[in-house]
């Protein structure tokens, strides 16, 4: 693709590469040639899975509903991605650019935009499997940490092929941010068990009856 004439086709076509073949295509992905190609593919990747999540939200299944509100709140879903595709393009190339720092590779940050960019792939696989949670919480967890592996599994082969990080290094900081991923599962589904916990004695509790005594008044 160049900044001139945008392709989607081979938009398409890198993607199923960068899913299927992540070594491969990192080790030709191209880290100059403006932040234009890179800023599109965000807004694009962005704009995808904010469509999914409207129509999750439609079919009430996913994290956020319409509920009352109806397909409004899909609608500020939708938006919210493409402005969180946007920001969080640049926010995490400084991150990814720290990284590539810390593991001893390319500290340019156009080539950590475009690393960025790709990786941003990840954006519609994750609204998809966002109705998981939708059907119980516990599993949206879980599939939520799946794709933030294959997020790390990804930036991995991004940092070593295509910014020229030192490949131990960078293993031992995915490892890390691995464990970390964990432990925000684990201090997840904690917080879950006790709101469940203060749900059931709420519902089984006499001020449940106080409140509903007092709103009848």
């Amino acid at each position: 693709m160049s900044n001139s004439t945008f392709d989607l086709n081979a938009l398409i076509k890198e993607s199923r590469d960068l899913l299927v073949t992540p070594k491969a295509y990192f080790s030709t992905m191209k880290t100059t040639g403006g932040i234009a190609e890179p800023l599109i593919k965000a807004v694009i990747y962005g704009a995808v899975a904010g469509i999914i999540a409207f129509l999750w939200s439609i079919l009430k299944l996913g994290g956020a509903t319409g509920g009352m509100f109806g397909g409004a709140v899909g609608i500020m879903m939708f938006v919210w991605y493409i402005v969180g595709a946007v920001i969080g393009l640049f926010i995490s190339a400084v991150i990814i650019l720290v990284i590539s720092a810390i593991c001893k590779g390319n500290t340019d940050f156009e080539a950590s935009v475009r690393v960025t960019a790709a990786i941003m792939v990840i954006m519609p696989i994750s609204a998809l499997l966002g109705f998981v949670s939708g059907l119980n919480l516990t599993a949206g967890l879980l599939v939520g940490l799946a794709v933030n592996i294959f997020a790390l599994y990804l930036l991995y082969h991004a940092l070593v092929e295509a910014l020229k990080a030192k490949p131990e290094t960078t293993k031992i900081v995915m490892i890390v941010l691995a464990a970390i991923l964990v432990l925000f599962l684990l201090v997840g589904m904690g917080a879950k068990k006790k709101a469940n916990k203060f749900m059931n004695e709420f519902n089984n509790s006499d001020l449940k009856e106080l409140i509903e005594d007092a709103g009848n008044k």
